[in-house]
């Protein structure tokens, strides 16, 4: 039997250590999902993330796009269209797209890989009668990683961003998709069917929890944490949701080995002047010109709303839907629902606590799909430059919108949803 607390509300309970067929844990006050029924074990999870870690080599080494016009033929892939942004003078969106394009799913899919791996063996292991092996504690610390570089992995995204702009590129040149194009798709379907088998209870489950002998010295930070239900708030994971004894605050997590605290430090006052930030950008973002294309001498600028109605003029509704969804309402949602919970937490309301908290569960979790316009403008700089024929240029409209997804999701991490809880608690 397990204690957990409840990442979102902060409620410790006890978990079974297997669930019957069909049943799924979930906590008895937010109702956040705790647990599932394993039906197929991790192995499916292993087999998934590591054929997608194979297709992501040719993904990034190859052509994603081939286009042609008047004779001249360009192509580029995932490292090619970094390298445009960082030549057009625009470093910090190329160091943007190459961080979560390219790096962060190259350390992603191997951390869980690795992971996946140290758990069958070690389960092989434990099923023969062998000892687990010694390397075994450290895989909680790279799963703890690899949980926080998902939202940061942006395959999925990347390729609806490459659709966006290959409905654009083919108005001005034939357009054919290339390798790394076909294998961006089969990595992105993998690495969904991945997320999908990945039981994450599961994978905390088969990891070893360090002994008392084992602990690290805590660090002087139980005075600064805000204390929510008396002198003797009770600390967890937010991690791995372990539950620890509130002497233990400010120590590492005996599993995973993250910070073990009470509440996040500073929540309130950090999420108040990101979604401040978020707001300033906000305006610029969607004010100022993203894209300028420059046909036969004549440019056209293009803002996000713009973009949007260019699409549906074509009669790419479904794709004019999704890009005003993903770049205007989505980061406008985020905003107003964080200022939201924001303010009622500050007055102590009871309102609506599980409707609130799931809203920011779900804020926390579409806040990445905000970058497909990003994707997109690095793939028509790559390819679409044919001299006077056609040029694309990137304009400051984009970083300020790039900046905007970024502080909202930071944001959304910094906001600790249990001070909600709390300080309903403190009201009634």
């Amino acid at each position: 039997m397990e204690i957990l607390a409840c990442p979102d509300c902060g409620l410790r309970q006890c978990l079974p250590p297997r669930l019957p067929d069909g049943w799924r844990a979930q906590c008895g006050r937010c109702r956040r999902p705790l647990a599932r029924p394993s039906s197929h074990g991790l192995d499916l999870a292993l087999a998934a993330a590591a054929a997608a870690l194979l297709v992501w080599i040719p993904a990034c080494l190859a052509p994603i796009m081939r286009v042609s016009t008047e004779g001249v033929v360009r192509e580029s892939g995932l490292g090619g269209n970094v390298a445009a942004l960082w030549s057009g003078g625009f470093p910090s969106l190329a160091l943007i797209v190459g961080a979560f394009s390219i790096a962060a799913p190259w350390i992603y899919l191997l951390l869980v890989t690795v992971v996946l791996v140290g758990v069958h063996v070690g389960g092989s292991s434990s099923r023969s009668g062998a000892t687990a092996s010694a390397g075994t504690p450290v895989l909680g610390i790279l799963f703890r990683w690899a949980l926080y570089l998902r939202p940061w992995t942006m395959i999925e995204v990347y390729l609806l961003g490459a659709c966006v702009a290959y409905s654009r590129i083919e108005k001005v040149a034939f357009v054919t998709i290339g390798t790394g194009g076909w294998c961006l798709l089969t990595a992105a379907i993998l690495l969904l069917v991945a997320d999908a088998l990945l039981d994450e209870r599961a994978v905390w489950a088969a990891l070893p929890i360090r002994g008392p002998g084992a602990r690290s010295r805590a660090r002087p930070v139980a005075k600064r944490v805000r204390r929510a239900r008396g002198p003797a708030a009770p600390a967890a994971c937010t991690v791995c949701e372990l539950a620890a004894p509130g002497e233990r605050e400010g120590d590492r997590c005996p599993r995973c080995r993250a910070r073990v605290a009470a509440r996040k430090h500073a929540s309130l006052e950090r999420t108040t002047a990101l979604v401040a930030c978020g707001f300033l950008l906000f305006i610029p973002a969607n004010l100022l010109p993203v894209l300028t294309i420059d046909r036969l001498g004549h440019e056209q600028a293009s803002t996000i709303l713009g973009g949007v109605f260019e699409l549906a003029h074509d009669g790419l509704w479904p794709l004019a839907v999704i890009v005003f969804t993903a770049s205007i309402a989505i980061p406008l949602a985020k905003l107003a629902a964080l200022s939201w919970n924001l303010v009622l937490t500050r007055r102590g309301s009871a309102r609506f606590l599980v409707a609130r908290t799931h809203l920011h569960r779900a804020i926390d979790l579409i806040g990445r799909w905000s970058n497909i316009d990003v994707f997109m403008v690095s793939i028509l700089l790559a390819l679409v430059q044919f001299g006077a024929l056609t040029r694309v240029r990137v304009d400051p409209g984009m970083i300020a919108f790039a900046a905007v997804v970024i502080v909202t999701m930071i944001a959304a991490k910094c906001f600790d949803s249990r001070l909600m809880w709390d300080a309903a608690e403190r009201r009634e």
